[in-house]
């Protein structure tokens, strides 16, 4: 476990309290990999009935379930997980609706919806729509490992399969483990699934298990009947300007009394993403930050952006309206339980050199940034409504005495300028001009990542 973000449940407990067949859910959807590296490898199915008997004979025993990765005795040296685009599954024969529209119709022609402008970004395969049929997960604490699982996989499927892209993820080196390319802590927010997460965390928000698994309880949209304990998996390559994003910061950062610049910007940098590097929050330490309660459990959830004497809808003191993780999970601003996701992206690329940062600007040869992946079992109440109604929405969160402004980090308006109210803790009536994005997306994909048993039973038969 990284400190700071919610420990997984113990076996034990799981076995005694959880109603949840863990055994049959894939790692990925619930506790993430746990690794230190993992793989996203791409792909394409040309002989579909070779591939599902393969799949069936010598991968589907490979999966990596839940319950296997939540004690290291059990935990296997490569992690394996599985999902597929709907037209992936429609190549394999599999043509139940699944009552997802965006799932059906694709993150192509979603680019302009989510506020990308256009796919003129878009890493090529991410355009390949009619191509793109699912996706491999590998993960493992030793890249020799992951190398011999493609070897493994290539070797099995031969020509049946062609790869179209990977990416390479990687938890950054000691003492930035758990934290995004931008330096902040990160999965600091997840919810606990109710039948699974027995023990929640001080503010931790407890969902239904349908909110992220298909056909279980909170789920309220009918599916086939093999879909069940599956979830939806949205993707999304985001690279991260982290020179860029540090230069504008300092460049940017109010003054504030007793601060030098640095402390300026490193408060402005907090605001922006409301928490500070630590993971401890904005809304309870507002000027500098504490490392302890970053890294606790215990303390670094436990708020709601409400303070006694302070009036709700216009103190933007403690937490602007706008910061991240206001948008992406608004607390006592709006009580969204359908609206979470369950996170499990991971940093791609290396670490910022000497060189960028003595530029100011990221080598475009060194591309960084987050291999996002949500898991919902509706995308339209997921990834997209976060995306679309929270992030890019400069009126939401509603009903305050201002206009927050788009979520300074994720929040994206077609590559045109964007703005964030609430950035000077100083004077918070002040308006920040958001030039260009920090987060520039290259593209990404729905997926459909099914329980192990339907992979047994019905994908690959």
């Amino acid at each position: 476990d990284i400190t700071g973000q919610p420990p997984l449940p113990y076996p034990e407990d799981v076995i005694r309290d959880a109603s949840l067949n863990t055994s049959d859910i894939q790692c990925d959807i619930l506790v993430g990999m746990k690794k230190k590296l993992e793989l996203f490898y791409f792909f394409t199915i040309n002989d579909p009935q070779s591939f599902k008997d393969k799949l069936h004979n010598s991968v589907v025993p490979q999966i990596t379930s839940t319950f296997q990765m939540l004690s290291v005795s059990t935990q296997p040296i490569v992690a394996l997980n599985i999902a597929f685009s709907q037209t992936g599954l429609q190549t394999l024969n599999i043509n139940d609706n699944l009552a997802d529209p965006p799932f059906s119709a694709g993150q192509f022609v979603d680019a302009a919806n989510l506020g990308d402008p256009g796919t003129v970004n878009w890493v090529k395969a991410f355009t390949a729509t009619k191509l793109l049929h699912g996706v491999f997960l590998i993960a493992s604490d030793n890249q020799t490992f992951i190398d011999a699982e493609v070897q493994f996989l290539e070797t099995l499927f031969g020509p049946d399969i062609s790869n179209l892209h990977r990416l390479q993820g990687n938890i950054r080196p000691a003492p930035f483990a758990g934290h995004e390319m931008f330096g902040f802590l990160d999965g600091v927010s997840q919810p606990a699934v109710a039948g699974f997460n027995v023990n929640p965390l001080p503010g931790q928000l407890t969902v239904n298990a349908g909110v992220i698994l298909v056909g279980e309880p909170g789920d309220p949209v009918p599916r086939p009947a093999w879909a069940k304990d599956g979830s939806f998996l949205a993707f999304r390559q985001l690279q991260q300007l982290v020179p860029e994003f540090d230069t504008f910061l300092f460049n940017n950062a109010p003054p504030v009394p007793g601060f030098t610049q640095q402390d300026s910007a490193d408060l402005l940098g907090a605001r922006m993403i409301g928490r500070w590097k630590s993971g401890a929050p904005v809304d309870l330490f507002p000027l500098a930050d504490d490392p302890i309660a970053g890294g606790d459990p215990m303390q670094n959830n436990n708020f709601d952006f409400t303070h006694p004497g302070f009036p709700f809808n216009s103190d933007q003191s403690h937490c602007p309206f706008d910061a991240h993780i206001r948008k992406t999970r608004p607390r006592a601003d709006q009580n969204a339980p359908l609206n979470t996701i369950m996170r499990a992206g991971i940093p791609y690329g290396k670490e910022v050199t000497q060189d960028e940062i003595n530029a100011g600007r990221s080598n475009p040869k060194l591309e960084r940034g987050l291999a996002f992946v949500a898991y919902q079992s509706q995308i339209e109440q997921g990834f997209r409504f976060q995306q679309i109604r929270w992030a890019n929405e400069p009126s939401f969160v509603s009903g305050k005495s201002v206009q927050p402004g788009f979520d300074p980090i994720i929040g994206a308006n077609h590559g045109g300028p964007r703005f964030m109210a609430g950035y000077d803790v100083v004077d918070d009536t002040q308006v920040l001009d958001l030039p260009f994005d920090f987060v520039v997306s290259r593209g990404g994909a729905y997926f459909f990542s099914p329980s192990i048993s339907a992979l047994r039973n019905t994908i690959s038969v």
